[in-house]
């Protein structure tokens, strides 16, 4: 598989030897129990339900959740946590206040109704045109020295966080079609609803996600003071514009601070978005754990809408692509943890994406499958073998069937392709 997110504990020797080795133990999952302090998952990152691997299990969902999986064994530190008992594992209800998977997602459940892709491109369409102009009368107010509204950012804030509620993907890929254009104000809408999707994909609270929200929406507030000649230059900017670009962070920040703004997640973002763990972003030169999980969720929505989108001076890449370049920087540059879990947020192929099916047709992604990260819904379009095109066909490829498998990410331009988005906007349409 292209993705290389694969860790394995297969055997004692993937434990570093260390005296505090003793403490470790590798246990099937059915043997856990609440308080147990987990070091470490065993196997591919994609079959388990959670961004980090090492964490202290407080809820027995938690526990459900491991069980539900593929995953077979764990690491557990007996210093940190409970050992193994005696005897038979522990009743999870001898734990007073733990819940259980089902009793933990009712509250969710009430709030959130999920509705297929395709029913939410309409509603989704109608956000993206209202925040479209929101946002753009927001940079506008700015350059003219008035007040930020902080309300009407609120607002826009709450109608994305409800299209990701009722489908996660819709609202995504549309906003990643804006034009070079208009892109610096979608890209503030896009990766405020990224911000959402991924928060929600690592289990945050509700209003840890609107803030988070709120500050990817921001991000790139300091960009109204940039001249709009530099931001909508059609060549790759001069080291002399690259410099004046490079102080929206700044100036965002100030800008903030100025209308009285005291979130800190916020702020940070607003702030550090171009910080790398490595220690060569800007505008601090932060590293390492200097840069919070904030900062670390805000440079992953940032990087891809920018890659995956048209830029005045380039065409973006492929989704699945984009995710697949974004995989290889992860060691320096982003959190590789944090970036698991904002692919299984959007899918590996996420919609929109370009594919090789085994027979020989290329097909476009145009929905997600739940747990089937690798087998996604798409249409079928294109004879490799003709080099023509052919009547469209949806396959769930979750469902199986001889040949019905991805081997690999293609390019369209080297297939001369283009309107692709006429395909994975209309999913239940076969025309």
């Amino acid at each position: 598989m292209w993705f290389l997110f694969w860790e394995s504990c297969g055997t004692n020797t993937d434990i570093p030897s260390s005296s505090s080795q003793a403490m470790l133990k590798k246990i099937p999952v059915r043997q856990l129990t609440p308080y147990m302090y987990i070091k470490d998952i065993c196997g591919n990152w994609i079959n388990h339900p959670f961004w980090r691997k090492s964490f202290l299990i407080v809820n027995a969902k938690d526990i459900e959740a491991l069980r539900a999986s593929q995953v077979k064994e764990v690491w557990i530190d007996t210093e940190k946590g409970r050992d193994i008992p005696s005897g038979e594992s522990p009743a999870e209800d001898e734990y007073p206040g733990l819940q259980t998977q089902e009793e933990a997602r009712g509250d969710v459940r009430k709030t959130e109704t999920p509705v297929p892709v395709g029913t939410e491109f309409k509603r989704a369409s109608e956000i993206y045109s209202r925040t479209k102009d929101s946002v753009l009368a927001m940079f506008h107010e700015v350059r003219m020295g008035e007040a930020i509204n902080t309300e009407g950012a609120e607002k826009m804030v709450d109608e994305i966080s409800a299209s990701i509620k009722r489908n996660p993907h819709a609202l995504i890929s549309l906003v990643r079609l804006k034009t070079a254009d208009n892109y610096t104000y979608m890209h503030s809408v896009a990766v405020s609803a990224l911000m959402i999707a991924l928060a929600k994909q690592l289990g945050m609270g509700e209003d840890e996600t609107q803030r988070l929200g709120l500050a990817g929406l921001l991000h790139d507030l300091g960009k109204a003071l940039t001249p709009t000649e530099i931001l909508n230059k059609p060549d790759r900017p001069t080291e002399r514009e690259l410099a004046v670009l490079q102080k929206h962070p700044e100036d965002g920040h100030r800008l903030l601070l100025e209308n009285d703004c005291d979130d800190e997640i916020v702020l940070e973002v607003v702030r550090n978005h171009h910080e790398k763990l490595e220690g060569t972003g800007y505008p601090q030169g932060l590293g390492g754990e200097e840069v919070s999980i904030f900062t670390r969720m805000g440079a992953i929505c940032d990087v891809y809408d920018a890659i995956t989108s048209n830029r005045p001076y380039k065409a973006g890449w492929d989704p699945a692509e984009s995710l697949h370049k974004m995989a290889k920087w992860s060691k320096g540059h982003l959190d590789q943890r944090l970036l698991e879990a904002f692919v299984k947020s959007l899918g590996i192929y996420p919609i929109g994406s370009l594919v090789r099916l085994r027979p020989g047709y290329l097909a476009v992604v145009i929905e997600q499958v739940d747990n089937a990260l690798l087998k996604p819904r798409v249409k079928i379009f294109y004879s490799t073998r003709s080099r023509r095109r052919i009547k469209p066909e949806i396959i769930d490829l979750s469902r199986g069937g001889p040949g019905n498998e991805i081997v690999s990410r293609e390019d369209p331009a080297q297939w001369n392709l283009s309107g692709l988005e006429k395909l994975w906007m209309t999913p239940e349409s076969s025309s």
